[in-house]
């Protein structure tokens, strides 16, 4: 099984290109993004040193997916989705924040939570919640976004204070996060699953506000089983969930956290088809669809650069 871990394109009019930990972003005359979706993966802020085949694929059709079942809630960048693992959009400047919103005690909330911890970027949690227990309502836990290492916390007010978003725009990117999250809950439901909590990422072009990058993808949200929920809650059992989160719990259990001293397990190829299977699992589930894979044969880089270089002299 093919995974693409690396892209060198060279497309007309590029003026850059970041590769991130999963996307490697490129610049179209500073007017466009073409933004492909790699089979990287990483986990406590580390790339894994293995990729895991259609990743990308099914990070990048969900996303899409999403990004057109919410364009009535918020203008977002997306343009066209020439290859199964490219989104063609709209270049905005990015906000220096995350918007991370939770409906449930999870994750590296309850760990902060059960170490005693009782408030998240300024918003109070009540003491007695067990793990995988809701909020009485979601609440939005903004994290600043760092270039490398951990993003951290920080509150609402700290954002606005370092003017790092205006107040007026502050407050148009949380009313969406939160219509977002409303809409995504709706969805995931149909297919009888919990989004449990994600991340938005936001922007500006002209004056105006979009949503840019990916939604309710597995590496940027949690989703869990509904089936099941209450009961598991009830006994205190790990929720069946489908997230990355499977992939953290496993490297937890191999001793790596990417802290000093600890040492990255080895990546097998059967760990990462596993790992790939399960994230079309997670397509399958999220969508309600089945899942086409891209065609193996051939070089997927040179598959990519054909679709993509078709779609930019489309526009001419």
């Amino acid at each position: 099984m093919k995974a693409l871990t690396k892209t060198e394109f060279h497309f007309d009019g590029q003026k850059s290109v970041y590769h991130g930990k999963v996307r490697d972003v490129y610049d179209i005359n500073d007017d466009l993004i073409v933004m492909v979706a790699t089979d990287r993966i990483s986990a406590f802020d580390v790339v894994l040193p293995k990729g895991i085949p259609f990743k990308g694929q099914v990070l990048n059709q969900i996303a899409s997916k999403f990004l057109d079942l919410t364009a009535d809630i918020c203008p977002n960048w997306k343009l066209a989705t020439p290859d199964p693992m490219v989104t063609v959009g709209l270049k905005c400047e990015g906000f220096r924040v995350e918007m991370i919103i939770r409906s449930i005690l999870t994750g590296s909330a309850w760990r902060a939570y059960k170490d005693g911890c009782r408030g998240i970027c300024g918003v109070k949690l009540p003491d007695g919640m067990r793990e995988n227990e809701r909020f009485p309502e979601p609440i939005v836990t903004p994290t600043t976004k760092a270039d490398e290492g951990h993003d951290m916390n920080i509150s609402k007010e700290e954002i606005i204070k370092q003017g790092i978003v205006s107040a007026e725009d502050y407050a148009i990117i949380e009313d969406w996060t939160r219509k977002l999250f409303a809409r995504g809950q709706e969805i995931a439901a149909k297919q009888g699953l919990i989004l449990v909590d994600t991340k938005y990422e936001f922007g500006k072009r002209d004056g105006q506000c979009y949503l840019i990058d990916e939604i309710h993808t597995p590496d940027s949200s949690r989703y869990f089983y509904a089936d099941g929920y209450e009961e598991k809650l009830a006994k205190g059992e790990p929720q069946k969930q489908l997230s990355k989160e499977f992939v953290r719990q496993w490297l937890i259990e191999h001793n790596f956290m990417n802290e000093p001293g600890q040492t990255m397990p080895e990546i097998t190829d059967e760990y990462a088809e596993s790992v790939s299977e399960r994230y079309i699992e997670l397509y399958e589930h999220i969508t309600g669809e089945k899942f086409d894979k891209a065609a193996e044969e051939g070089d997927i880089a040179a598959r990519i650069e054909k679709n993509v270089k078709e779609y930019l002299a489309s526009r001419k």
